[in-house]
């Protein structure tokens, strides 16, 4: 989970949806005004308003090539959202609607989210110690040092502590400091503290809360597995994690419920630190005039996916797993699946080849 990379990811697919897709039928001509709609969260409805391409006015022709990349690139899942309608679903490699699929690292951003509503709850605030909550001791650093470390700072990776001894290992032993937090930016597993900080200010486990505050209230599926190294991977089917874009996209509204406030959402959408200004909290950020990747403390020129639209944030997961939200385009991506190269490195040719497929759907 720590060597969790991007690729960029991709627009989906099936112009008509098969009897596995689920979705309900009865499509109308598509408006640039047209509203913005959320799905039932009725325990095991399957209905979701679709629109087709020829609907947006898309290109046709354009759909099976895109199709035949995802396939042959290992993909298990993938979907597109317009105004909250699906406009494409697939299912590759033996995969269905209603198969269960990690997320890795795209799930910090479910971390993050829980981390804004339990702020705007009271029970926490991101500009306090992690020790004011966890207690001292929770990392090896030096008590002056690991004091200087914020619940911020775990969400903008920037707690200082060395990424590079400490392997997926989140234990006190493991967490060593490197430098001052703040002044070093570091792609780390160390924010699952977050949801240790959670749970000791909920007063419960940190599923618990989750379910209860995010996953229940927008119709999600999915269960939290914690790994022997300390950290927690959420798994669930690919319309859940639809949903949850879905969500992020609406700026943290589900239909007529804030459920997350907006100026967190603001936050945790925009660059957070001067250091990597294509990270928010736990979410990527395209467009930005330079970026770090993980595991390299050298500055790219540029945005981390040209192709892409500038405006769009990304929770990107190992193997490729993704969650493209594009607010100027009212589409929500995701792509479930194994790594699309051997490699798995970030930016590889998957990310320039898919963008391309994807924007001759629509250009």
């Amino acid at each position: 989970m720590k060597r969790i990379f991007l690729s960029l990811i991709t627009l989906l697919a099936i112009a008509s949806c098969s009897s596995e897709n689920e979705t309900s039928s009865g499509s109308t001509p598509v408006t640039p005004t047209e509203s913005m709609y959320f799905p039932p969260i009725s325990s095991g409805t399957t209905t979701w308003e679709t629109r087709s391409i020829s609907d947006l006015g898309w290109n046709n022709s354009a759909v099976q090539p895109l199709l035949d990349y995802l396939e042959q690139k290992h993909s298990k899942s993938f979907i597109i959202l317009v105004n909250g309608r699906i406009v494409m679903e697939n299912y590759f490699n033996g995969h269905t609607a209603n198969s269960y699929w990690y997320w890795a690292s795209a799930g910090k951003t479910l971390t993050s989210t829980m981390t804004g509503i339990a702020q705007q709850e009271g029970l926490l605030n991101i500009n306090n110690k992690v020790s004011d909550y966890l207690g001292n001791g929770w990392t090896s650093a030096p008590l002056a040092k690991e004091n200087l470390i914020k619940c911020k700072n775990l969400l903008t990776m920037t707690s200082g502590l060395d990424d590079a001894s400490n392997g997926d290992c989140v234990t006190p032993a493991c967490l060593t400091y490197l430098a001052d937090a703040g002044s070093r930016w570091a792609y780390d597993n160390v924010y699952v503290k977050l949801q240790d900080v959670v749970a000791t200010v909920a007063q419960t486990s940190f599923s618990n809360y989750f379910n209860s505050r995010l996953r229940d209230k927008i119709g999600m599926n999915g269960i939290w597995t914690n790994t022997s190294d300390g950290l927690s991977v959420y798994s669930s089917n690919s319309r859940s994690m639809a949903r949850f874009g879905l969500l992020i996209l609406n700026k943290g509204k589900w239909d007529n419920q804030q459920i997350l406030n907006e100026s967190y959402w603001n936050e945790a959408t925009t660059t957070s630190q001067n250091i990597n200004l294509a990270y928010g909290y736990l979410w990527w950020l395209n467009g930005k005039t330079s970026y770090h990747l993980p595991q390299s403390q050298y500055q790219f020129s540029g945005s981390i996916i040209p192709s892409a639209p500038s405006d769009m944030y990304m929770a990107l997961g190992k193997n490729d797993q993704k969650i493209y939200i594009i607010p100027s385009k009212k589409m929500v991506i995701i792509r479930m699946g194994d790594a699309a190269d051997s490699s798995n490195m970030a930016l590889s040719d998957f990310d320039e080849v898919l963008w391309q497929k994807i924007k001759a759907l629509y250009e």
